[in-house]
């Protein structure tokens, strides 16, 4: 690889780093081309970048962004995924794919600035995703206004039934 590849490279991972909110690192040992491709193919479908990165390329990239907290797991085969909006889909998807395979580590990730090891990864995997939020937050804000609309109407519906019994006794 040329010296001016090498830079490109580093100027590419280090816009990547500097926009993330979470990056992902894990370790890939004897992993297939077909499984790549499907972990690939998931990843982006959720919007997340996944990358097989160049070790001494990623380290010096990492410089000066949150990333630099976990640059030194940047040690053998290593792969990130990035994403740049829901803190939570890397983590869900990468766990649920690499549950059943032993080729496939997490070794640690950075979310929104904070380091967390494997386990906090499988932790986070399993906190409703940003979708999942946003539909609990808009039910509970419409609790209230369709209690307050029912009982505002639950007058009204006796009076009607009243209406209809004493129609129905004549």
């Amino acid at each position: 690889m040329l010296k001016a590849d090498k830079e490109d490279m580093i100027k590419e991972l280090t816009d990547k780093f500097s926009r993330a909110k979470t990056v992902i690192v894990s370790e890939m040992r004897k992993v297939d081309v077909a499984t790549v491709t499907r972990l690939r193919k998931k990843l982006r479908e959720g919007g997340i970048e996944f990358k097989v990165l160049k070790n001494t390329l990623a380290r010096r990239a990492a410089k000066g962004s949150s990333v630099e907290v976990i640059s030194e797991d940047f040690v053998g085969p290593v792969s990130v995924a990035v994403s740049y909006g829901d803190v939570v889909a890397p983590a869900k998807i990468l766990t649920e794919f690499i549950k059943d395979l032993q080729t496939i580590t997490l070794k640690s990730a950075v979310v929104e600035g904070k380091r967390i090891d494997a386990n906090g990864i499988k932790a986070l995997a399993k906190l409703p995703g940003l979708p999942q939020l946003r539909a609990q937050i808009l039910g509970m804000i419409n609790q209230p206004a369709s209690k307050l609309a029912r009982t505002i109407k639950e007058p009204s519906n006796a009076l009607a039934r009243v209406l209809a019994a004493r129609a129905g006794q004549s």
